[in-house]
């Protein structure tokens, strides 16, 4: 079993942090590759986090309402 970490991800250049939103899976949830598993609100603009690789969504390390720095790991995917 490998365990990957999900960051989050920088979508443009002066984003530094962005709040998390709402999750859309759940810890034992199976994801696939390029799932939308969670949305972000980053400078007023709501983007999608996709999982990066298939497994089961093993660990959430951030919760709705709040902030993370981009490249933080936000969730563990097990494969």
């Amino acid at each position: 079993m490998t365990i990957i970490d999900v960051l989050l991800p920088q979508s443009g250049m002066g984003m530094q942090d962005g709040e998390i939103i709402q999750w859309l899976k759940s810890v034992g949830d199976e994801v696939s590759e390029g799932e939308v598993i969670v949305e972000v609100e980053a400078a007023k603009v709501t983007i999608e986090v996709n999982a990066p690789v298939a497994g089961t969504l093993v660990e959430i390390l951030a919760e709705e309402g709040e902030v993370k720095d981009v490249r933080e790991v936000i969730a563990k995917i097990s494969v």
